[in-house]
């Protein structure tokens, strides 16, 4: 499908990726961060593993809680009046956070981070959408995911050198400074882009009917609902285990000590990080949206989410030291959900695709929020039966794997299409 709006092109294309680019980098990083941060935590506020699992999934309640209003946002006012706006609530979620000393306080603190950074990936898909051709979708998406794993990595070696220097109270000083820069940068950096094509997108969302202004033909839509399961299971279970679990499972189930775990990380969200290098520079060369020319993208999703199944399968069944190089593995495997997440953006027109994203993202925190919180219970749960603390870890992560494969043969066996096959391969 073509729409009428000039793109972008040269210096001012790369100007508007980059700043993007930084507030989902930050972003990211807030995400991440309790993985590294969690024993400081647990032992100067004495938390459960429970407790720890609520805490960081405060992050994702905040998050969903704005992704159907910001659909509506993203659409009507645009990507930088929306994104800049909602960053200063994370300004002020990180302060809250780093001068609480109750679970409760540290709990409104990252509900407000996740409220501020809830625009940070759908604000720059909407404006891709609108701004840059079609087929550089994939290409822009696996980029802004690169910036997110650069995020994430700066939560791993960095701030465990930092943390015993000035605490994590002293990192999330920082980091809410950090956000406000970001915020300037989008808000007065992007104005010009925003203002030469205000005009159109106004036009765009006054002039759509019901049917359009509302979630319902999105959630009716059969195709949808299969890619939203996936999501839910696959992509937020991954962002669950990314941004929590996997520090933990590295100390009490691979054995390593805290200073090791962090260098695995690292490695892992490295890996992470050229693996969607590649596919940004493979898929538009390589996959079809339209089945008219290359791979199917739905069948590169399926593969690739059958090889992390597999993948994660031999993790539980190898609870040992130099296991962790499987993690490397699965970093390359999972970065296809990202693949999923582009096609149902342009499965829908451009003047429903802020609503499309958002709702596609809430399915994926709320998997994200539940699988994160949830295997923190069922480790509880083994624990208190008399289990260790890392067979209680790898039933819990058993049983999220158990869901990733009904999720999966769901999305296999099921024939729902999109309704707007748009874009075909492209060199």
């Amino acid at each position: 499908m073509q729409d009428n709006t000039p793109y972008l092109h040269g210096r001012l294309a790369m100007r508007v990726v980059l700043i993007f680019a930084a507030a989902y980098l930050l972003s990211y990083a807030f995400r991440a961060i309790n993985a590294v941060i969690a024993p400081a935590l647990m032992a100067d506020l004495h938390l459960s593993n429970a407790d720890l699992g609520l805490l960081s999934s405060a992050y994702f309640v905040g998050f969903a809680s704005l992704q159907l209003p910001l659909g509506v946002w993203l659409d009507k006012y645009g990507s930088r009046r929306t994104e800049s706006a909602l960053l200063l609530f994370a300004a002020i979620g990180a302060a809250v956070f780093a001068m609480s000393s109750t679970l409760l306080g540290l709990w409104i603190g990252r509900a407000l981070i996740g409220v501020g950074v809830s625009s940070c990936l759908m604000a720059p898909l909407k404006a891709y959408r609108v701004w840059y051709p079609p087929q550089r979708q994939s290409q822009l998406a696996s980029w802004m995911l690169v910036f997110g794993t650069c995020g994430a990595l700066t939560t791993t070696v960095p701030v465990t050198t930092v943390l015993p220097v000035i605490g994590w109270r002293g990192v999330f000083w920082i980091m809410s400074g950090l956000i406000l820069l970001a915020t300037a940068l989008l808000y007065f950096y992007l104005k010009p882009v925003e203002q030469e094509i205000n005009a159109k997108q106004a036009a765009a969302f006054s002039g759509s009917n019901e049917k359009h202004q509302s979630y319902r033909a999105i959630f009716a839509n059969p195709y949808f609902r299969r890619m939203a399961l996936l999501g839910a299971v696959h992509q937020g279970g991954f962002m669950a285990i990314q941004t929590l679990w996997a520090g933990p499972w590295m100390v009490t189930v691979l054995g390593l000590t805290v200073s090791q775990s962090s260098q695995v990380l690292f490695a892992f969200n490295f890996a992470l990080m050229l693996s969607y290098l590649v596919l940004s520079w493979w898929a538009p060369r390589h996959i079809s949206h339209d089945g008219s020319k290359g791979l199917p993208v739905l069948k590169v999703v399926a593969i690739g989410l059958t090889g992390s199944v597999l993948t994660q399968l031999l993790m539980l069944l190898l609870p040992y030291g130099w296991a962790w190089m499987l993690w490397i593995v699965f970093a390359a495997m999972v970065t296809v959900t990202t693949l999923a997440q582009t096609h149902v953006s342009l499965s829908f027109p451009p003047k429903q695709v802020g609503r499309a994203n958002s709702a596609f993202n809430l399915t994926l925190f709320i998997g994200a929020f539940s699988i994160q919180w949830g295997i923190g219970l069922v480790m509880d749960f083994f624990i208190a039966l008399g289990s260790s603390p890392s067979d209680a870890l790898r039933m819990a992560c058993a049983a999220y794997l158990v869901l990733q494969i009904f999720a999966l043969l769901a999305f296999v066996s099921s024939r729902a299409e999109s309704a707007m096959p748009t874009v075909p391969a492209t060199s």
